[in-house]
């Protein structure tokens, strides 16, 4: 079923609409929560939040493309629950990605409303886009689906040193990027 058709049954508040997206997307929310949470049970659970969320947010809501909402949605999910798990142990695959990520992009106290997050949402859009097809791929697999280096570099038949170094290059691109853009002061 595409998309659109899956969107109408939302807005039709049919609810074959959330067995529709767990047939086309249930295994892409799982593999996010998954990674995140290094845990079946608390993936599964972290999918039916995430078809909850939605059902709940379309409408008013009508994205297009739907995959990356639900993608969105699904990993905010997945970092809230393992924040909420190790606020006190803060150790791990995911805080270290975190942690990578936080040196380059603004503190959420810096930005005052919510106008400027979706800005900072865009830029950051943007210099994804912007990156070579490799460095884009890392990027993306090290900071969205947290991989470990060693799970990026056998992917793409790398060195861990090359990809850390390739990351550690783009994580300079991006702060730049960033304060080229105005986000920082």
């Amino acid at each position: 079923m595409e998309d659109q058709q899956i969107l109408d049954l939302y807005f039709a508040r049919a609810e074959s609409a959330i067995s529709e997206t767990d047939k086309k997307y249930g295994r892409y929310c799982h593999y996010i929560a998954y990674r995140i949470l290094e845990n079946d049970e608390d993936a599964k659970e972290i999918v039916n939040d995430t078809f909850l969320k939605v059902w709940n947010t379309i409408p008013p809501n009508r994205p297009d493309p739907l995959k990356p909402y639900l993608g969105m949605i699904s990993r905010q999910l997945s970092i809230d629950r393992y924040e909420m798990y190790h606020a006190q142990k803060r150790a791990g695959q995911v805080t270290a990605v975190l942690d990578e990520l936080a040196r380059c992009i603004p503190d959420a106290d810096s930005r005052e409303d919510m106008g400027e997050s979706v800005a900072l949402t865009e830029a950051l859009n943007r210099f994804v886009h912007s990156l070579s097809g490799k460095a884009q791929k890392v990027f993306v697999r090290r900071y969205w689906y947290t991989n470990s280096i060693s799970e990026i570099a056998k992917e793409y038949g790398m060195k861990e040193s090359s990809v850390t170094v390739l990351l550690m290059r783009t994580r300079k691109k991006l702060k730049a990027f960033l304060e080229k853009e105005g986000f920082y002061l």
